[in-house]
């Protein structure tokens, strides 16, 4: 299959101050999170990649469109719907500091396959609609470039957490061991037998041995001899 990297948006007012800004309009990246994700477009710009499919949020938007800014090509770069951020219905725009007192908190932290968000949406509802997206975008591209294609995706925290457990084979009661920070990129290939998680929450370091794509094999025995750029 094709590989998948998963870019969160860049830090944003709501982030620095501990909003849960949800999907709510006009939320953008603030200057901290413009030179975030002007860094991973940066390090994205030795990577041809085929598409950069982002959530339609705004700071999502933004910080796909600097990393398309560094695209020598024209990647494919629709919106997708489902890549959104988690609709936390009544719990939008509260303070963090806030709702860590509500009684649902804890259960967030440890249960979270249990959560249904007050007029909102369950998690375990959020992980199987952003996992679909993933693969079914994955296969498409494969479909049309072949299966050394790059692509990007570009959307939040728990969705991108919740994409991560799935391809590690972790139920999602566990997601929150995971962290995956603003203009992270983490990266998954979607194998014949399994998915293989090749980084996640790297926000510094060379991605330029993407270029040839991750080829597809069994997981070598000890660990192998990594990945090489110049390989042909």
């Amino acid at each position: 299959m094709a590989t998948v990297i998963l870019v969160r948006h860049g830090r944003t007012t709501a982030n620095a101050t501990g909003l849960l800004a949800g999907r709510a309009a006009g939320i953008r990246l603030d200057k901290t999170g413009l030179e975030q994700a002007a860094v991973t477009a940066g390090r994205l710009a030795a990577v041809p990649l085929v598409g950069v499919i982002s959530s339609p949020l705004e700071r999502c938007q933004e910080t796909a469109q600097l990393i398309l800014d560094h695209q020598a090509g024209s990647p494919h770069a629709p919106l997708e719907a489902d890549l959104t951020e988690c609709d936390y219905g009544q719990w939008q725009g509260r303070s963090l500091s806030d709702l860590a007192t509500e009684d649902l908190w804890p259960v967030v932290q440890t249960q979270p396959s249990a959560v249904v968000f007050p007029g909102g949406e369950s998690m375990a509802g959020m992980q199987a609609r952003a996992v679909a997206a993933i693969r079914r975008h994955d296969a498409a591209f494969e479909a049309e470039h072949g299966p050394g294609a790059v692509w990007v995706a570009v959307s939040h925290g728990d969705v991108i957490k919740s994409v991560l457990a799935d391809a590690l084979g972790m139920h999602l009661d566990l997601f929150q061991r995971i962290n995956v920070g603003p203009a992270s990129v983490s990266i998954v290939r979607y194998g014949r037998d399994r998915p293989s998680v090749h980084a996640t929450n790297t926000d510094a370091g060379d991605l330029s041995w993407l270029s040839n794509g991750i080829h597809s094999g069994d997981a070598p025995v000890g660990g192998g001899a990594g990945q090489n750029a110049e390989r042909t």
